[in-house]
């Protein structure tokens, strides 16, 4: 405790910093139409990026846009407004980021209405990482808007900014919502929706919680001023409750599937023992199981396989089984 007393003394902000973090957080005056132009330009090419990322199914390209991606500023920029006390500053730096999220979900939705190719829900891990958002998700979102908060907070750890970027999703979730929007996948674009909220949400309390810590209220705001910061923060509190309780049922269930599959896995490697095929892949999905094996020879009766898994799991599973040897056919269920 100690230690983190010290690094807070450290970095206390004092009235001498207000004006620099202001004009770094702050789209005001003479460089308002100018910061909001850069803003958009990039907002959009990462959008861009970010959505045929997804489609795609590249990592890389989603980091890329992940680098460039603008949201953060704003996000942050309300967050201190917040702190001290600027309704003004807040509404507006929050109304910036409104319009960027319509605005990226609206041009992934595009991307994804033109893409020719078929855009699967089930094999993308661009698109399976963010429909599912879990607790996991919501620690990573809290670490992260803590150090959004300080890396803004300090010129000389700026550089950190992108690392910070790549560690919360905020355009690719966004993207995903627009395409699945496109594919009338509903549930899906729910899910990715719920992600983002879950990281905005979490980069106002803990960047704002960083910035109390660090004194920038104290340094910034009268009495009065302090009691509009308490109830705006009440609000996020309470908003990021509800989004917990929500990634909590999300996080049971991913447990669950994933408690299913391995025994399921389990149960499907005994039944192909002593046989000529392997198990390539088993996929869980409510109460399907799609399952891929390769190899040759005669086939175990697919019914061994059902009767033990619902036996040992004691639950009824549909399963569809696709066998792949010298030539792709499908068996029967």
């Amino acid at each position: 405790m100690a230690i983190i007393k010290k690094i807070v003394e450290d970095n206390k902000f004092t009235r001498r910093d207000i004006p620099q973090l202001e004009g770094k957080l702050f789209w005001e005056g003479a460089k308002r139409r100018l910061a909001l132009e850069r803003f958009g330009v990039l907002l959009f090419l990462s959008t861009v990026i970010a959505a045929y990322g997804v489609l795609g199914d590249s990592t890389a390209t989603v980091i890329g846009a992940m680098i460039i991606a603008p949201l953060m500023t704003p996000i942050v920029a309300t967050a201190a407004a917040l702190v001290m006390g600027d309704l003004n500053r807040a509404g507006n730096s929050c109304l910036v980021v409104i319009i960027g999220v319509a605005g990226v979900i609206f041009v992934a939705f595009i991307c994804g209405a033109i893409h020719p190719g078929v855009i699967s829900f089930t094999n993308n891990s661009q698109i399976t990482a963010r429909v599912s958002p879990s607790l996991v998700d919501l620690a990573i979102a809290l670490a992260s808007g803590v150090a959004g908060a300080f890396a803004v907070s300090r010129d000389d750890v700026a550089d950190s900014l992108p690392g910070v970027a790549i560690s919360i999703s905020l355009v690719p979730p966004l993207s995903v919502t627009g395409i699945a929007l496109s594919q009338g996948h509903t549930g899906e674009a729910s899910g990715s929706l719920l992600l983002f909220i879950t990281n905005f949400l979490s980069i106002l309390l803990a960047g704002g919680a960083t910035f109390i810590a660090l004194g920038l209220s104290a340094a910034s705001i009268d009495e009065v001023k302090t009691n509009i910061r308490r109830k705006a923060f009440v609000f996020i509190i309470i908003g990021t409750l509800l989004v917990t309780s929500q990634l909590g049922v999300t996080s049971y269930k991913v447990a669950r599937e994933s408690n299913l599959e391995y025994r399921a896995q389990e149960i499907a490697q005994k039944w192909l023992d002593q046989t000529g095929f392997d198990l390539i892949k088993l996929k869980v999905m409510k109460n399907h199981i799609a399952l891929v094996i390769t190899g040759s020879g005669e086939i175990p009766p697919l019914s061994d396989f059902v009767t033990e898994l619902n036996s040992k799991i004691k639950t009824d599973f549909q399963v569809k089984l696709e066998v792949i040897s010298s030539q792709k056919k499908l068996y029967p269920e």
